[in-house]
């Protein structure tokens, strides 16, 4: 979807007559990322996990699920309630990407291994694996877990490039670990996963910096060549030792294809991509299409060449910084005042030259930094197809649910 002026009369007059803040879909786009994806991944034997906690709205999941390239398969979920909602709508195959111990979570678990449900809980440490194992033992199942490999980037031993998530880096590690999960009756380590947080979401293809974008580049090329081959060593080694493992999970929706080049790996997850949000739009290998916004309506006219929106605090999580904002995009141009920014009832913007005339109560566009977060905000996400609003659906909030 452009971003243009045209663009956005056309939206103005479509949503006339609509509620704002508003959140909608555009499904050309959406569907356009699907089917983006499944034709990257057509051919090399993979399929694609949705990462849930990137989209948060069980119809437009389902919606993926449906793509007739049948490459879309199971879930990566963000808790163990979220898993059960999954569960309880008819849905299976589920790796549940964060570590656990609380007892609840826990009880979760063993109701759904109890059901006949396909559940691998992430671990990466002895103390997780005994907390499964003792819930397993007590409801006389055994719980799958999932061994998280930490996939940073380490040239040099006071540099870190990556997330900070397992421990687990070697294949002497991971062995270890296996063994010490086969001395315990209520658990077993079925699957291994490998997220690649600094290739998947760091943009390299940002206009106007050129130097930024190749010292980015050269970096995560270096960095794929080292985890590709850890990767495949660790694999290898659990393999070795004598443990099954049903698959290999790895990826992001900006490693898409770097991804697909590790013969080791058997599956990736994608989440993010379908919406590309405003931290989504400038990756060198990868181009996805915007598909998620938020609209508010214009409350103010503070000044020449001025407009405040009511609402619009929707700040994205992680490291502080102007690029947790949400993105005006639509009019094209527009620009935060310095020091009010997105603010909790109010979001006064700069208008650029030639900007279309804005009266009160009229529309402002947004993209939410990040992805399913925009769900957190909304009980309902408005469908745009084709130019017509053709459906509404509802995200988890909409549901009754806030599970994180």
């Amino acid at each position: 979807m452009a971003f243009t002026n045209t663009r956005y009369e056309n939206l103005r007059e479509l949503l006339s007559s609509q509620r704002l803040p508003l959140a909608f879909i555009d499904l050309d786009a959406f569907d356009a990322n699907v089917d983006y994806v499944a034709e990257r991944v057509k051919g090399t034997g993979r399929t694609i996990r949705l990462g849930t906690k990137s989209i948060r709205c069980l119809r437009l999941m389902e919606r993926i699920l449906s793509h007739p390239s049948s490459v879309y398969r199971g879930f990566l979920t963000f808790t163990a309630e979220e898993t059960a909602f999954l569960a309880n709508a008819g849905h299976d195959d589920f790796i549940l990407a964060y570590p656990t111990v609380q007892p609840s979570d826990m009880h979760i678990l063993a109701r759904l291994a109890m059901t006949g449900k396909r559940v691998s809980s992430m671990v990466d440490s002895v103390g997780q694996l005994q907390a499964m194992s003792r819930v397993g033992e007590a409801h006389r199942v055994v719980l799958s877990a999932c061994l998280e490999i930490d996939m940073a980037f380490r040239p040099l031993p006071s540099v870190h490039l990556g997330l900070r998530r397992s421990p687990i880096r070697t294949p002497q590690q991971a062995v270890e670990l296996i063994h010490q999960a086969r001395q315990l009756r209520g658990v077993r380590i079925d699957s291994i996963m490998g997220y690649e947080g600094h290739i998947a979401g760091t943009s390299d293809d940002v206009p106007h910096k050129t130097l930024s974008n190749a010292i980015l580049r050269a970096l995560k090329n270096a960095s794929v060549r080292e985890l590709t081959s850890r990767r495949a060593a660790v694999v290898r080694a659990i393999r070795e030792a004598g443990t099954d493992i049903r698959l290999v999970n790895g990826g992001g929706s900006g490693s898409l294809v770097s991804t697909l080049k590790d013969e080791s790996v058997t599956e990736i997850t994608v989440g993010s991509g379908f919406y590309a949000s405003g931290l989504f739009h400038h990756f060198k290998e990868v181009h996805y299409r915007p598909s998620a916004f938020f609209a508010l309506q214009v409350v103010r006219k503070p000044g020449k060449d001025m407009v405040t929106c009511a609402g619009g605090g929707y700040i994205a999580s992680g490291a502080i910084d102007k690029s947790r904002l949400p993105l005006p995009v639509m009019p094209v141009g527009m620009k935060y005042v310095d020091l009010e920014g997105a603010g909790e009832v109010q979001t006064p913007l700069i208008l650029p030259q030639g900007c279309p005339s804005l009266s009160l109560g009229d529309p402002v566009f947004f993209q939410h930094a990040k992805a399913g977060e925009l769900c957190e905000r909304f009980n309902e996400l408005a469908l745009i197809q084709g130019g017509k609003l053709v459906d509404i659906v509802k995200t988890y909030r909409g549901e009754g649910f806030s599970f994180l």
